[in-house]
């Protein structure tokens, strides 16, 4: 019995079954003759049996050659797989895994990424790209611009995976000096006075969506005094006393400027959630090894 296949004694063994001359399968090996002969006597050895019938006239297979060709082909198609396996791998980690992500509320999650990769994955590479929306970060994954997106999308592909990574309360954050500043939680239509700043509406956006709902349903329109451009600017601007913003919770836990305050909000519409997303054709060991991490580091 063979105790470890030896993977050119299978090629070799291929060749002479498959031409059935030990000379040329030596030339389609670029062999010598007398290394091909050596071979086959070895592995014959190697396995008790006579695999070939050889005369001066022709080469046969016997009976046990015929039982090997069928095995010898899958030892030598699983070695070039295993091959092609640990090249891609070996490629995937030298070129970065890149992550579009969207908004301020991902940026705790992003810097806590960068440290654990450096701690338990210095061979990964991550390349980040900011987005001001989600939209735009499905739009380059679906594109293979990048590997990962996170954002709030209310609709993914067929074609996409995804997983939920938070799920957000909606905040309306206040200037200090608001009536409603100290209060905690509060109906949307509480605030229906006030004038509000708010994320220019872009397609998808998932907050636009749910502040149209619950104007629809509780019957009143707020007054936009101010359209930001990202996060940052909308609570520079609350902080002024510009007026209210609508974010959510992750965004709101950002915040540290004492001259703005987080009221959460009762209404009952459809949650808002953080999605980790990503291709599903994608197979590349690196860009598993991210998507696993961010799943563990969401979850603690």
């Amino acid at each position: 019995m063979i105790d470890s296949i030896d993977i050119q004694q299978m090629r070799v063994f291929l060749a002479v079954a498959e031409e059935l001359h030990f000379g040329r399968a030596a030339a389609r090996l670029h062999m010598a003759q007398p290394p091909v002969s050596r071979a086959v006597r070895r592995l014959e050895r190697d396995l008790g049996a006579t695999l070939f019938e050889r005369t001066s006239r022709e080469v046969r297979l016997t009976t046990a050659g015929h039982a090997l060709v069928k095995p010898a082909g899958e030892i030598i198609a699983s070695a070039k797989q295993a091959s092609a396996l640990v090249r891609d791998a070996a490629r995937n980690r030298e070129r970065p895994v890149r992550i579009a992500y969207s908004g301020a509320s991902t940026q705790r999650l992003i810097g806590r990424l960068a440290c654990s990769i450096n701690r338990l994955e210095p061979g990964i590479q991550i390349e980040f790209s900011g987005r001001s929306f989600a939209e735009p970060a499905l739009e380059l994954l679906l594109q293979h611009d990048v590997d990962i997106a996170i954002g709030r999308w209310d609709e993914i592909p067929n074609s996409i995976s995804s997983h939920v990574i938070a799920q957000e309360e909606l905040i309306v954050i206040v200037p200090s000096s608001h009536v409603l500043a100290t209060v905690g939680s509060a109906q949307m239509s509480d605030f229906a006075p006030d004038p509000f700043v708010l994320l220019a509406p872009h397609p998808g956006a998932v907050l636009d969506d749910r502040l149209r709902r619950m104007e629809r349903s509780g019957g009143f329109e707020i007054a936009v005094i101010h359209l930001a451009p990202d996060s940052w600017t909308a609570i520079s601007l609350v902080s002024a006393g510009v007026g209210c913003s609508l974010t959510v919770s992750t965004v709101a836990e950002t915040i540290t400027d004492p001259q703005v305050r987080s009221v959460r909000l009762l209404n009952v519409v459809p949650p808002v959630e953080l999605r980790m997303a990503w291709r599903g054709d994608a197979r590349d060991s690196a860009t598993q090894t991210v998507v696993a991490l961010i799943d563990q580091l969401a979850q603690s």
